[in-house]
């Protein structure tokens, strides 16, 4: 095919790709009422997430749904293109567990037809490129919330198209990248999974003081189980092990305070101090750099609150629909992502020297808790939970000894977790520099070096 551009509509009409295709519009869309809480995963822009695709945190359709309607059945190898109003996320359809996923209207399938022509890891690396994600801005709108590129808008985006060997080593250097950053974020569900799991066992449902009770083997070391009681005592939420209390969190915590930003807000400051908000608040060690907005140096200089400290438990506090709250925790640090950072003011930072900081994270971002912020919150004129009403949710304190024993083990696996984060953003900050200059030419590859770099691949 040679080192040549070519339009979407060309490589269509030559059966290298299929006519793109987005989601159903009008009446067939699916809404709101249609989701279930497990089945065929409906993907939107927003579920376009650092070039892959969440299927966890995605809204679902029944397969009978799914059937109903007349397109947007995306399947394993797709390339996913995000075409409005949130242009130009990328991602390749991984392995599914259904027959396909079904798209909204926001997002494009591309499916290559002829793979001895088109790589389809390729494909999307070239989606974002520098140069393709300008001209689809361009072309839309300039980056608005009314950005839109329709599929006869869509069928005339040129695409770059270099020997499918060269293709296929660029993809492959790459995606070794994205693989290694994939693998990272595994990583660290697992290792947030297992903290959670063993809080959830010792302080939510008392698994080794029922054991003991029961004269069952805990199947830990004498001096972990030694510990724990061996009975119950009534408390305000219900039964706790005997010799633990039940206080409200305005007790345990030795820091609580929201942040500010400057009048105006932050809508053109373009760089200085990130200024963490709602939208970052993703979980511990999960950061989405594109959403960041900044504070100027002089203004954070003269912040007397809201400057973040490594392991601060960070508490998206108000926002959302009328009625409806859904409160978020993250912790950071470690210099991940920033060593000097700030939050505004929807957002709550803690700290306890009481509980630690892996316990009280554990506390804040468990089920009970969460669903408390959420009931009280929904309630509210403005969705969200204020100073007094987080300190008056009530939580298991367990003693001290207990505490040191968890924060051990979970302090252990959330410094690991940071870590994990940080080597994930230089891989991509070493992705980021070397796609453009792959597409482009400018980082030449010889016939010897494509060679060696396909050969692991045969």
């Amino acid at each position: 095919m040679g080192s040549d551009v070519f339009k979407v509509s060309e490589l269509v009409e030559r059966n290298i790709l299929e006519r793109p295709i987005d989601g159903n519009h009008g009446e067939i869309h699916p809404k709101g009422e249609d989701f279930v809480s497990s089945g065929v995963p409906f993907i939107m822009a927003s579920d376009l997430v650092n070039g892959t695709v969440d299927m966890i945190g995605c809204s679902f359709i029944s397969l009978e749904q799914a059937s109903t309607l007349r397109k947007g059945f995306s399947v394993e190898g797709d390339v996913l293109l995000s075409h409005k109003a949130t242009m130009g996320r990328t991602a390749v359809v991984p392995r599914l567990s259904t027959p396909y996923i079904i798209l909204t209207p926001q997002v494009t399938y591309y499916r290559v037809k002829d793979p001895s022509s088109l790589n389809n890891r390729f494909l999307k690396y070239y989606f974002d490129s520098d140069s393709f994600q300008d001209l689809l801005s361009n072309w839309s709108g300039g980056g608005s919330t009314r950005s839109y590129l329709g599929i006869t808008e869509q069928l005339r985006l040129p695409v770059l198209c270099p020997p499918v060997a060269t293709q296929k080593a660029i993809a492959h250097i790459l995606g070794t990248l994205d693989d290694k950053i994939e693998l990272l974020r595994q990583m660290n569900e697992t290792l947030e999974t297992m903290a959670r799991a063993l809080f959830k066992s010792w302080f939510v449902d008392f698994d080794l003081v029922r054991k003991k009770a029961d004269g069952l083997p805990t199947g830990l070391p004498k001096e972990i189980e030694d510990l724990f009681p061996s009975e119950f005592e009534d408390s305000e939420l219900g039964d706790i092990p005997k010799g633990w209390r039940v206080q409200p969190v305005g007790a345990v915590l030795t820091e609580l305070e929201t942040g500010t930003r400057p009048k105006g807000g932050v809508g053109g400051i373009r760089s200085g101090i990130p200024s963490v908000g709602a939208e970052n608040i993703l979980g511990a060690g999960k950061y989405d750099f594109s959403k960041e907005r900044f504070v100027s140096r002089e203004f954070y200089s003269q912040m007397r609150r809201g400057k973040v400290h490594s392991e601060d438990v960070l508490l998206y506090k108000d926002g959302g629909k009328p009625g409806e709250f859904r409160p978020r925790v993250s912790l950071l640090g470690l210099g991940y992502p920033y060593d000097e950072f700030a939050i505004n003011e929807h957002v709550f930072r803690m700290r306890s020297a009481i509980l630690g900081q892996p316990f009280l994270y554990f506390s804040i971002s468990s089920e009970r808790v969460l669903w408390e912020m959420g009931e009280r919150g929904g309630k509210a004129a403005i969705p969200g939970i204020n100073q007094q009403e987080l300190n008056s949710i009530m939580i298991v304190i367990p003693p001290v000894a207990v505490i040191e024993a968890f924060n051990k083990f979970a302090g252990s696996q959330l410094h690991r977790i940071l870590r994990n984060a940080a080597e994930s953003t230089s891989l991509s900050t070493i992705r980021d520099s070397l796609l453009p200059k792959l597409i482009s030419g400018e980082l030449e590859l010889t016939d010897d070096m494509i060679a060696k770099i396909l050969e692991p691949a045969k």
